[in-house]
């Protein structure tokens, strides 16, 4: 009876060494969508916004390290991030493309705080990653699974010097294949840091297109009073654009309510009476129009910033008219 005993706990004895000793079928892995931000106008100067998903899924197998941790399965869990190939600069990592660096930031909440940002412990600016535990259950076996929503922002008053190639949409990106890193440890009844056991790299990229974009805005221009017109009578004022950096743009004027691009005229609502006047993008230049019957378009290339174009107006020596108030409404068109 007892060498039948002692034999039996030799064999469980046998049987424990064998769970212990087994290839372990514990594993984690990690997927991540692009975060892809549409449409960015670094003129606007608004904030632009994106998210992605990033999925972590463990797997415990029936021979999953030393019970009992098959009664209590547990991962703990860190999914931290590296700056990205564009770069850090300031408080922002960057993305390239175009001329200049577009400006970004993940984060783990949508409060876009600062300490929401999601890093890594090697990133000073952002030491912070994505830390949880997860659980399959008490005797549970097979995979489960957490799931976040990772939230992304390009700040719309640091786009300055931002702009595209080529005059078209560009592209920008910055690449974590390699910088998204989940670590990852198996647990039972005492806690285990996450950084005790393996990890996996979870690939995904940020990216963003900065389109061309233009606004002008226009200021009066007034010829003031005058009496006879026996000479020229000179004025200015000027259009405000702000442009794409890199942005080519033309501006056109067309020829107003009573006359053409090359003879445009102001006209007395009350008598009906005209006076005739001239544009041009420089003191008694070309005339300015809109490429047709001699006229020409003025030319630039987008900053970024605000500028002013000139406009210079004249009137030539002329019968005078009848006293009175004389107007045209020219309009400003920018093609870019």
């Amino acid at each position: 009876m007892f060498k039948r005993v002692t034999s039996m706990l030799a064999m469980a004895a046998a049987i424990w060494l064998m769970g212990m000793g087994a290839a372990r079928a514990d594993s984690c892995s990690g997927t991540m969508t692009d975060i892809v931000f549409a449409n960015v106008s670094p003129i606007s100067g608004a904030d632009s916004y994106a998210s992605g998903t990033l999925t972590v899924s463990c797997t415990w197998g029936l021979l999953t390290g030393i019970p009992p941790q098959l009664l209590f399965p547990n991962a703990a869990i860190c999914v931290n991030l590296g700056a990205g190939t564009g770069g850090i600069q300031g408080q922002w990592r960057t993305m390239t493309g175009g001329t200049g660096r577009l400006p970004f930031n993940l984060y783990r909440d949508s409060s876009y705080a600062a300490a929401a940002v999601w890093g890594s412990p090697s990133t000073p600016s952002s030491p912070t990653g994505l830390n949880f535990n997860l659980s399959a259950g008490l005797l549970s076996l097979g995979t489960q699974s957490a799931t976040f929503t990772i939230y992304g922002k390009i700040p719309g008053n640091a786009l300055g010097g931002v702009g595209t190639v080529g005059n078209a949409d560009t592209a920008f990106s910055s690449d974590f294949s390699g910088e998204a890193i989940i670590n990852y440890s198996f647990w039972s009844l005492l806690s285990s840091p996450c950084t005790a056991g393996a990890s996996a790299t979870v690939p995904f990229r940020v990216r963003a297109t900065v389109v061309n974009n233009c606004v002008i805005n226009a200021s009066n221009l007034s010829f003031g009073a005058s009496s006879v017109l026996t000479g020229a009578v000179r004025a200015n004022a000027a259009l405000s654009v702000q442009c794409t950096a890199n942005n080519a743009y033309r501006i056109s004027l067309n020829g107003g309510m009573n006359g053409t691009v090359a003879a445009r005229r102001m006209r007395n609502l009350t008598t009906g009476e005209t006076v005739q006047y001239a544009l041009s993008g420089t003191l008694d230049g070309p005339v300015w129009g809109d490429g047709s019957l001699g006229t020409s378009m003025v030319t630039g290339t987008g900053t970024g910033a605000v500028q002013s174009v000139p406009i210079f107006g004249s009137v030539p020596k002329q019968t005078t008219p009848s006293p009175g108030d004389y107007k045209d409404t020219v309009t400003a068109t920018i093609y870019f």
